[in-house]
């Protein structure tokens, strides 16, 4: 695998910048569409923009071949846990829900260790000890939710939307190895589509808002799903996964920024505090702290 090179890390930077403003997208359209909705939106529109390069590219084959798993993956990849990370947007800053996010690889790590016997280190361990004490900085953050009993269960979605992604995470690196990530995000995309569509329109708002709040709908599901994804498989055959996925540090930084700039959000102690915290322990439980893995075998994948 390449090095990096300056491009390299440019649209890392990129990409970072574009799936951190996911959050402020969201922040902006889902009390107008309501969660699901918005959610259907997105992975529609984001389907448009893949399928055309997925058919080009011969990939639908495979997404014929492995359907039953590329089904369960969409479920708990995309259809699920977008939703639930919308409607924690009704009561949760742009940067906080970005942080929360960070914590996919905690999970990802209880999953694999639950499911599928791999054994993790002391360090890990810790890290996630340490991921957890800043999630509860970041609970009990005053500015970080808004009031009410909303509060709560906002902060209980977006933690149930990453269990879910560690779920995928485990599910596509054991049962679906081989498979082309292109394949795979634009099968989930079709079946999240399909699945979200009569939910979508049971809650469809009576009176469809106007203006510039589409634009946040179209970025959600053009920009930081379908480039976004196209972007990011291009930087994984590149430089590989393991540097592609230096995004899970930069995204909560630019979405802290984009919340601030544009949505007049405040960056309090306590979020710095909890995202220090947080990603901290991402990089203990992930190994990417010198001399030390997650797992006591490392997966191919």
């Amino acid at each position: 695998m390449n090095l990096p090179s300056t491009r390299d890390y440019l649209e890392l930077l990129l990409l970072s910048a574009i799936w951190g403003s996911s959050f402020l997208f969201l922040r902006i359209a889902s009390p107008e569409f309501g969660p699901v909705f918005l959610i259907e939106m997105r992975v529609l529109s984001g389907l448009v923009v893949l399928l055309p390069l997925s058919l080009l590219l011969g990939k639908h084959e495979e997404v014929f071949k492995h359907w039953r798993m590329i089904f369960v993956v969409s479920l708990t990849n995309m259809a699920v846990p977008f939703c639930f990370f919308a409607y924690a947007a009704l009561n949760t800053s742009a940067g906080l829900l970005s942080i929360l996010n960070a914590t996919v690889p905690f999970f990802t790590a209880i999953v694999a260790l639950v499911f599928f016997q791999q054994r993790l280190s002391v360090l890990a361990i810790g890290g996630m000890l340490i991921g957890f004490i800043g999630i509860v900085v970041l609970v009990f953050n005053p500015a970080g939710f808004a009031s009410g009993t909303g509060s709560a269960l906002a902060a209980l979605a977006a933690l149930f939307a990453c269990v879910l992604y560690g779920i995928a995470l485990n599910l596509v690196a054991h049962k679906l190895q081989g498979v082309s990530g292109m394949s795979i995000t634009v099968g989930s995309l079709f079946f999240s589509s399909i699945v979200l569509l009569p939910f979508a329109l049971w809650q469809q708002p009576v009176n469809l808002p106007q203006g510039s709040v589409w634009l946040s709908v179209l970025a959600l599901g053009v920009l930081c799903t379908g480039f976004g994804y196209i972007l990011f498989y291009r930087l994984i055959a590149r430089i590989g996964s393991q540097q592609a996925i230096m995004t899970t540090y930069l995204i909560p930084l630019f979405s802290m920024l984009w919340g601030y700039l544009f949505l007049a959000e405040s960056i309090t102690f306590f979020m710095l505090v909890g995202c220090m915290l947080v990603l901290t322990g991402v990089a203990m439980t992930t190994g990417k702290l010198p001399r030390f893995a997650l797992f006591s075998q490392h997966d191919s994948t």
